[in-house]
C-alpha cells in the first residue's frame, strides 16, 4: 500500500488540508488601520486575540469533509473505482472551497470596509489539489495496468 505513489500523494494532500485547518487564512486591515483581523476557516480573531466574530462554517466543512475523504481514500487501494471517486470528490470539495473562500473574503471587505491580504497558507488547498490529481493519474494508470492484465490470462 505505502509504496505506491499515490498513497504517498493522499497522504501529502491529507496534511496540507489539516495545516490549512490549523492557520489562517487571509488578514482584513480596517480602513482606518486601527485594527488588523486574521481569517480563519472557521471565524475571524482580532489581532489582539481578544474576541472572535463572524462565525462561517462553510470553509470548514468543505475543507474537513475533503480532508477526511482523502484521508479515507488512502485506505482503499483495493478498490481502485471507488478511489478514484473519491478523489474526484475531494477535488470538487477542493475546488468549492476557493469559490466560498472568494465569496466570503468578498463580503467581509465590503461588510468591514477592510482590505484584504491572502496568506501563504491559503494555497495549500492548492497544492493538495494538485496532489489528488497526481494520485488519480496514478490510480488510473494502476486500474488500466490491472485491466491489461485481466485480459491476458
Amino acid at each position: 500500500m505505502i509504496q505506491r505513489i499515490q498513497t504517498i500523494y493522499l497522504l501529502l494532500a491529507t496534511i496540507l488540508c489539516i495545516g490549512c485547518l490549523s492557520t489562517p487564512i487571509a488578514h482584513l486591515l480596517t480602513t482606518e488601520g486601527t485594527e488588523t483581523v486574521d481569517m480563519y476557516n472557521l471565524w475571524l480573531v482580532s489581532a489582539e486575540k481578544e474576541h472572535m466574530f463572524y462565525f462561517c462554517p462553510v470553509l470548514m466543512a468543505l475543507l474537513v469533509i475533503a480532508t477526511a475523504v482523502t484521508f479515507f481514500d488512502i485506505w482503499l487501494y483495493k478498490r481502485r473505482t471507488l478511489q478514484m471517486r473519491l478523489a474526484t470528490f475531494s477535488i470538487i470539495l477542493l475546488v468549492c472551497w476557493y469559490i466560498a473562500y472568494g465569496i466570503i473574503s468578498r463580503l467581509l471587505v465590503a461588510e468591514l470596509t477592510a482590505s484584504w491580504r491572502p496568506h501563504w497558507t491559503a494555497a495549500l488547498p492548492a497544492v493538495a489539489l494538485i496532489l489528488l490529481c497526481l494520485a488519480y493519474r496514478g490510480i488510473r494508470h494502476d486500474e488500466k495496468l490491472v485491466r491489461s492484465l485481466d485480459r491476458l490470462r
